[in-house]
């Protein structure tokens, strides 16, 4: 057993967290990992109106009495939700856990997270937004490195120095990831003082994630060499698999002067979810991480939290009986 920092302020088994993936993160896939002994994340973002964001609260409720999370995004998006209008609906469906993402912290929704007794985790990725976090009562940091898939932020570092950079930040519990796949990224996370790790990438090769046979395939069969970066020249740099439509994106931005709109063919939700429903490996960004060559097989939530746990618990144990 593997107690933490992480595990006692959440209530979970384990200290491993799901990453709030877009299209992806949906309740099924949050309500295994939560019953498996982590905190499940959903990612509110993924859905259009409080009335479909409160079924799928209702229906992780109904795999699961554990506790689980849910994810405000404050990144700007195309189509922008009221965060405080779904955090109404949250509070009335007994959520207990909130983690936001994003640089910027509005008063006016972090407040009525502290008011209403909420464990609130901020993920980000520089110490100094973990700092003003704390400062604003964050009740933990998440933090992932370069390695990252999906935003990555514009500073490139990897999460062996980002990692430990925050925990000498900030007095809160960090829970740190990057290209975490596994017990050995676990128990390097744990090692460098984190209080747990977040996985996301890894919950993409779930058996209760929804991805189509032909992404399963391309991820399974893909080496930490098949990523690469996209979307830099507009400032929000996204780690993806390297498959024709980011390759294309590639392209247009080596081009002088290029604009958002000359990149919406390739990155709007639309052509990913093509890819991770559809099977149409190449129509968009896939995101995912540098660790995608650590995860060769699907498996269960379950076995991939208890399989990371009980692969720490033998690092950190041999690593201890070495000790002098």
């Amino acid at each position: 057993m593997l107690t933490t920092a992480l595990t006692e302020l959440c209530g979970i088994q384990h200290p491993i967290v799901g990453g709030a993936m877009a299209y992806l993160s949906d309740w099924r896939l949050v309500g295994a990992i939560s019953e498996a002994g982590g905190l499940g994340v959903l990612a509110s973002a993924n859905y259009p109106d409080r009335d479909t964001f409160r079924q799928a609260l209702k229906q992780i409720k109904g795999v699961t009495a554990k506790p689980f999370a849910v994810n405000l995004n404050l990144f700007p998006m195309m189509r922008p939700i009221d965060n405080l209008d779904y955090l109404q609906v949250l509070l009335e469906e007994g959520v207990g856990v909130v983690e936001t993402s994003g640089h910027e912290l509005p008063e006016d929704l972090t407040a009525a997270l502290k008011a209403n007794g909420l464990v609130w985790i901020h993920k980000c990725v520089h110490p100094r937004h973990a700092q003003r976090a704390e400062r604003m009562g964050a009740n933990a940091i998440t933090v992932v490195g370069y390695e990252n898939g999906g935003a990555t932020g514009k500073w490139d570092i990897g999460t062996m120095v980002l990692v430990p950079a925050v925990i000498q930040a900030v007095d809160v519990p960090v829970i740190g990831g990057g290209g975490i796949a596994d017990g050995r990224g676990l128990a390097a996370v744990l090692s460098l003082g984190a209080a747990g790790a977040i996985l996301g990438s890894r919950f993409v090769l779930a058996d209760e994630c929804g991805i189509h046979e032909n992404v399963r395939k391309m991820l399974c069969d893909a080496t930490c060499f098949d990523t690469m970066l996209v979307m830099r020249s507009l400032g929000a740099t996204h780690r993806v698999i390297a498959n024709d439509a980011a390759r294309k994106v590639a392209e247009v931005e080596s081009r002088p002067d290029v604009q958002l709109d000359d990149l919406l063919d390739y990155i709007v939700g639309a052509k990913s979810r093509e890819v991770y429903f559809e099977g149409k490996v190449d129509a968009g960004m896939c995101y995912m991480s540098q660790a995608v060559g650590l995860m060769p097989t699907v498996k269960s939530c379950r076995d991939i939290i208890e399989g990371s746990v009980a692969e720490a618990e033998a690092i950190l144990k041999r690593l201890n009986a070495g000790i002098a």
